[in-house]
């Protein structure tokens, strides 16, 4: 009789926690590593061929969006065909729990802009068969999935839900009673399943104002108060679980002040978005870090969510939404296709919106390139830039780039180079102990970007094409530390007892396919995707999910409700190339 349910023969072991790599057997039961060294086969049901391929634990993904996703796509793709195993949803404090159903609608509508989730897709393929955050995860339980979800409580949900939409609109201060209960329903939240909770807090006047509601207004969690934030944080504390998220910049310059403030009063560990490595100005990158390493020396378990792909924007006008943070553009980008064409077609607008350019450019509107038009007019400006066409036509290049959109009705895409393609800005990020890589905000701009690749890229960049990190290094920054910031006791290394969600794959062989586009969404509605390619096997609990780069259809994956910290991390960390 068979001892266990799966051996992996004969691979490289590089397990997670940065002890050298070994060549040996990895046996699986009832859905746990079981046994390392070697096994024979006739001890195993099923024999998987690892020979010559790299077996590590399976990626953990700390952003994203697949709320929505998740009921209609059990992979949660890009993350689960480029071998992430564990996601957790409901960052940025959005979400469709706890909602009421005369709610729903602003729900699906709020995060078409702020998270570019294609509202036909979310109406066709939401069940709604819920209304509090408890029946939600039960709902998410039901539901068929190739990989492990983890949620947040989303703070916007639980803001209206105790405060209605206007009085949480409006920024007001909670009273003791309603602090009271949102304190009450965290709690019930962490009862059922919850990681613990996430917010999204770009105040107005922070000039970091990149995503606003559907109706321009700022969100909900946007104009919360620091009292709340430090109620919530309390009640981590009270059952020392749990771990939280926030997207923070405050006006009045205090945003690393509070992130401090919050893991001092939780004891629980703050992912704070995002340190991204701009290429223009490092020493926005380098201040982050040095903050990142006096905040641990106080003893206070802050980690940075790192931008470590380069993956770029490919954005259109009819749903482009991360103009927000200037008022000029914000307005002229709010409201239906026809109200934006109108706006942003109207030549008074124009010198206010070619006087206030927004971040997300970074003043390099000249690089941008036309992708993909719709017109005859429009056809020859494909593959070049906004600013050789603007100097072609004699134009601004603000005027070129709002042109050739006006003259597709906004149809027209366009890529945006990205900020961060430096080698050293990556180089610094990946070497740093207290950075997280990853922000693939999975499930979100599924039309604009294509970030959920990046364990794959991170394997192929980091180690493989250049000598950042050794591969039980990035294994460690990809598995094993965000696995312990999330509260992940029994995943995010290879170890007999952990959980065995594993990766099988060919290091030399490892790629990312083109970009492409996919009308696979509900309602008919597309997206851009990359694939993976050099992933012979993806376990998820121990059953094989993907298969030589194609899904099995297997659905392994579970709701995590539980997951108390059991262990820290080994720092200080000093990385070997």
């Amino acid at each position: 009789m068979a001892r266990y349910d799966t051996v992996i023969r004969g691979g490289m072991v590089v397990d997670g926690t940065r002890m050298p790599r070994r060549r040996c057997d990895v046996a699986t039961l009832d859905g746990r590593v079981a046994k390392l060294g070697r096994i024979k086969p006739a001890e195993a049901r099923q024999v998987l061929d690892a020979d010559g391929m790299i077996v590590a634990p399976g990626f953990v993904d700390l952003h994203t969006h697949y709320d929505a996703q998740v009921f209609w796509d059990p992979y949660c793709t890009l993350s689960g065909w480029h071998g992430v195993t564990s996601v957790v949803i409901g960052n940025c404090g959005f979400g469709f729990a706890p909602v009421r159903p005369n709610e729903r609608e602003r729900a699906m509508r709020s995060m078409t802009r702020v998270e570019a989730i294609p509202y036909n897709a979310m109406q066709a393929g939401m069940p709604w068969n819920w209304v509090t955050y408890p029946e939600f995860l039960d709902s998410l339980e039901r539901t068929p999935k190739s990989i492990n979800l983890r949620p947040f409580m989303p703070v916007g949900a639980l803001l209206v839900w105790v405060l209605g939409l206007e009085r949480a609109k409006a920024g007001v201060m909670p009273s003791d009673a309603e602090h009271a209960e949102m304190r009450r329903l965290l709690h019930e939240a962490m009862d059922h399943g919850a990681g613990g909770w996430s917010a999204q807090r770009l105040e107005p006047g922070s000039g970091v104002e990149v995503q606003r509601d559907f109706d321009g207004t700022p969100m909900v969690s946007d104009v919360m108060h620091d009292e709340t934030c430090l109620q919530l944080a309390a009640v981590l504390a009270e059952r020392n679980a749990g771990f939280m998220q926030m997207t923070l910049a405050k006006a009045d310059g205090s945003t690393l002040d509070h992130l401090a403030q919050l893991a001092e009063v939780s004891g629980r560990p703050v992912l704070w978005n995002v340190v991204l490595a701009f290429d223009h100005n490092p020493n926005i990158h380098l201040a982050q870090l040095d903050w990142l390493r006096r905040v641990h020396t106080r003893g206070l378990p802050v980690y940075g969510q790192g931008v470590t792909t380069d993956a770029g924007f490919t954005f259109s006008f009819d749903e482009w939404n991360l103009f927000d943070e200037v008022e000029c553009w914000r307005e002229a980008t709010t409201g239906t296709v026809a109200e934006r064409l109108q706006k942003l077609s109207d030549p008074g607008r124009r010198p206010a919106l070619r006087a206030n350019r927004p971040w997300i450019a970074l003043n390099a509107i000249e690089k941008i390139v036309v992708a993909e038009t719709f017109s005859e007019a429009t056809k020859p400006f494909i593959n070049e830039t906004i600013g050789d066409i603007a100097e072609e036509l004699g134009k601004d290049p603000i005027d070129a780039l709002l042109d050739i959109a006006v003259a597709d009705g906004l149809k027209a895409t366009f890529f945006s180079l990205p900020a961060n393609a430096s080698l050293d800005g990556f180089r610094d990020l990946m070497r740093d102990p207290y950075v997280i890589p990853g922000v693939s905000d999975g499930g979100a701009h599924t039309r604009f970007l294509t970030a959920g690749r990046y364990p794959t890229e991170t394997i192929i960049r980091a180690t493989r094409d250049n000598d950042i990190l050794s591969l039980e290094d990035v294994h460690w920054k990809l598995s094993a530390l965000p696995a312990y910031c999330a509260g992940f006791a029994d995943r995010g290394t290879l170890e007999p007892g952990k959980a065995a969600d594993l990766v099988v794959y060919d290091f030399e062989r490892l790629a990312i396919t083109p970009v492409e586009k996919v009308h696979d969404f509900p309602a008919g509605e597309w997206r851009r995707v990359q694939r993976a390619v050099g992933y012979r096997y993806v376990l998820v609990n121990g059953e094989v999910t993907i298969e030589n780069d194609r899904e099995t259809g297997v659905a392994a994956g579970r709701l995590l409700r539980d997951g108390a910290v059991s262990c820290k991390p080994r720092l200080p960390y000093s990385p070997t190339a």
